[in-house]
């Protein structure tokens, strides 16, 4: 193993979720499941840790012993290693299973990095996010910074026009519920969005859910509940106040 290093890291269970899922949505972490008695994963590792270096601060490469860490292995259906996995936004964006040549190796590092329309999205004004847009007019997360920009601003028809359909974007989603509560005059929830906005999430929630507790229409209802997920989704699945709002939520809508 290779001491520890800004680009390369040994990660476990306990850490996985900070430094793996959480940091991929600010850059891609590349996941390299190995074992000690693997020679395969020995061949590969330093190529591994090569590209990663010559990347820094770009891409990050963390290393699971999977002996140690069996239900990280499991729960990310590690079936032969090594197994490298590159994660982006939380979840996996690219894999390979086995030892490949160093050119290969490069290659995939070579793609996980970010584009134009990735760098205009990291600038967050409205002007690079158009032109994101229009470099790559299905990238989410300028669609998602936009229309959030587009709420703030009080556009929520071009914000509901651009975040429609979400397609399994929960935050997507979210926002565009957003959008249709505040077409439909419900003035009345205009505190948990700006407590939204400031990252009050704690505020946001719960006057969210006493809106939700509050509504007898099911249309309504369903919007309050697209928004709550879409905090949930922002906050990251093991958030504990998302975890506390969800039994909350799932409670209410029983």
């Amino acid at each position: 193993m290779c001491p520890e290093t800004q680009a390369v890291f040994d990660v476990g269970e306990a850490d996985f979720e900070q430094k793996v899922l959480q940091r991929s949505r600010e850059l891609p972490v590349v996941v390299d499941f190995w074992a000690e008695w693997c020679g395969p994963c020995k061949a590969l590792s330093p190529a591994l840790e090569k590209a990663a270096s010559a990347r820094a601060g770009r891409v990050e490469l963390a290393k699971v012993d999977v002996d140690a860490n069996q239900r990280l292995a499991a729960n990310f259906h590690v079936q032969g290693i090594p197994s490298v996995k590159a994660f982006r936004d939380g979840s996996v964006s690219a894999e390979f299973t086995g030892a490949i040549p160093p050119a290969e190796v490069e290659r995939f590092f070579d793609k996980l990095l970010p584009s134009e329309a990735d760098e205009l999205v990291a600038e967050g004004d409205e002007a690079s996010l158009r032109r994101a847009l229009e470099l790559d007019p299905r990238h989410a997360a300028a669609k998602r910074a936009l229309g959030r920009l587009l709420l703030t601003g009080g556009e929520p028809r071009e914000a509901l026009e651009l975040l429609e359909p979400a397609a399994g974007d929960f935050l997507a989603d979210g926002l565009a519920a957003r959008a249709r509560l505040t077409l439909n005059d419900r003035d009345d929830l205009a505190p948990a969005f700006e407590a939204w906005d400031e990252a009050d999430y704690d505020r946001a929630l719960e006057l969210l859910q006493e809106a939700l507790a509050a509504s007898q229409d099911d249309e309504s209802r369903d919007l309050l509940r697209r928004a709550m997920v879409g905090i949930f989704t922002e906050l990251g699945p093991g958030d504990p106040l998302a975890q506390k709002h969800r039994r909350r939520l799932a409670a209410a809508l029983n």
